[in-house]
């Protein structure tokens, strides 16, 4: 029968669709999401616990959940945060923390019927939105987190079809608006001199510039502190290997040529577009990324809690793989400027993807008014939120920085607090007092407790109790004991 030849052919296709994309290096765990950007739900806060990983001194949290297909993010000079949507068609506002437990206190659409909003910016009394075929602008009143008056599209007829059809604005320190544009293919000679560049344009929209070219899909770029120049990240070409070639970071200065389609990373000729007299036009990057990472948001950090070491320093977000045999990517990294003009490369937030399993794509950073970074993750429907010097989820309050990182959250503070009874009444009568005495008590241990919540959770509590550390035995309690005797050493300063 015709239907079954029709079945027969579709699971064909199917099936050869996957072989295919597994033969070339495309991860298809990964593939809905480059494809539709649909994501894989926020991360739990137990998950976020266990699986992100930041370097010593620093604590991560999550700041807003589902946030769908977050992308570009910006604080406003009230502290709401703006996420833009593309997917959605909107630009949300998270309000800001005014209870100062660490989290958005609640989030709104802002602005909505937008054709795929990709990123947004701040100038003079404007909030801009670029779409993925126009930039428009509105006026903005900060303090209220409102708009007023009507959307207006100042640059319109941007092409956006093909790939990388997403458009990046920012105004720079000369008060120009610049729009980085992508390919619109893998790899091909362009029509249109307006794809795989930057460009520059007055605030109203006029004056249009081409700045910058040669630049696969910059989707991000920033102004560094030091120099004074635009440093933005870029995408290499797909389907030559698992390792080739490096994404970049390239110093984008006015007129120059940053080599896609025919020279790649640091002067390699293209095999399919390589041209000889591009050689010596072509600008080579100040940094290679490893190939197929994914370089998206960047911002040159100027935030005063962090640590010298991080003076000079951007973060970058990596949003991972589609196109290896295995995963690579998936992570925020600081990249550390050099006195040679380089950049040296260290983790920063790790921890998204882990043996195959992938629970965020971090896709854009910015630092917030409390000296913390933010992180969007347009995979997990997400901002997380990272700290120096103070816990990750809370900024004034030290009992609720216990509470957000031991695992303490899933309970309101009734239940905590008669676990917390509970557990003191355990402590006082199951001979912990023969070794153990508690901080700022009268007790007479010889090992005072001080700060449990510093260095345990309710989960590696649990873990400790079965095989502590020589000579204290076993602790045999059962699960609720175990429970009720965690809460009241996590509260313990």
């Amino acid at each position: 029968m015709w239907w079954k030849v029709v079945a027969g052919l579709l699971i064909a296709i199917v099936v050869g669709f996957f072989a295919l994309i597994k033969s070339v290096g495309i991860t298809p765990g990964i593939i809905v999401h480059s494809l539709t950007g649909d994501g894989g739900g926020t991360p739990s806060q137990k998950t976020v616990r266990s699986r992100l990983q930041v370097p010593d001194g620093f604590s991560v949290g999550l700041y807003a959940s589902n946030v769908v297909n977050a992308r570009v993010i910006m604080f406003t000079r009230s502290g709401d945060l703006l996420v833009a949507q593309p997917r959605e068609s909107t630009v949300s506002l998270l309000a800001r923390d005014a209870n100062t437990d660490g989290k958005a206190d609640g989030q709104r659409i802002l602005l909505d019927k937008l054709y795929r909003p990709t990123s947004i910016d701040f100038f003079e009394d404007y909030l801009y939105v670029s779409e993925s075929n126009a930039v428009g602008r509105i006026k903005f009143d900060h303090e209220s987190g409102e708009t007023i008056g009507e959307y207006e599209r100042i640059i319109t007829g941007i092409a956006d079809e093909g790939n990388h059809w997403t458009k990046t604005i920012r105004f720079g320190p000369d008060g120009l608006l610049y729009l980085a544009s992508g390919s619109s293919c893998n790899v091909c000679d362009e029509i249109d001199d307006q794809r795989a560049s930057i460009t520059r344009y007055n605030p109203d929209g006029s004056g249009e510039e081409r700045f910058a070219t040669g630049l696969r899909n910059s989707v991000g770029f920033d102004w560094a502190p030091f120099d004074n120049q635009i440093y933005a990240t870029d995408n290499g070409r797909d389907l030559l290997g698992d390792d080739y070639p490096p994404c970049e970071l390239n110093k984008v200065e006015l007129g120059k040529f940053y080599g896609w389609p025919n020279v790649n990373g640091f002067g390699d000729l293209d095999p399919d577009f390589g041209d000889e007299s591009k050689l010596i036009e072509a600008t080579s990057p100040v940094h290679g990324f490893r190939a197929h990472n994914a370089p998206l948001g960047i911002r040159f950090i100027d935030l005063a809690a962090f640590p010298k070491a991080y003076r000079e320093s951007a973060l970058a977000a990596l949003h991972g793989s589609w196109n290896r045999s295995s995963y690579d990517g998936y992570k925020v990294v600081s990249l550390h400027h050099k006195s040679d003009g380089s950049f040296e490369e260290k983790d920063f937030l790790t921890g998204f993807e882990k043996d195959g399993n992938i629970i965020g794509r971090p896709a854009d950073v910015t630092g917030g008014p409390d000296d913390c970074a933010y992180i969007s993750d347009d995979f997990g429907m997400a901002i997380y939120r990272v700290c120096y010097g103070i816990e990750g989820e809370a900024i004034a309050s030290t009992s609720s920085s216990v509470i957000q990182e031991t695992g303490l959250e899933d309970f309101d503070k009734a239940t905590r607090l008669n676990l917390q009874s509970d557990g003191e009444q355990l402590f006082m009568t199951r001979g912990c007092l023969t070794c153990h005495g508690v901080s700022g008590s009268t007790s007479s241990g010889l090992l005072p407790l001080k700060a449990i919540n510093k260095r345990y959770t309710l989960d590696s509590l649990s873990a400790f109790y079965k095989t502590p550390t020589p000579p204290m035995p076993p602790v045999h309690l059962n699960e609720e004991d175990q429970l009720a005797l965690s809460t009241y050493l996590l509260g313990i300063e």
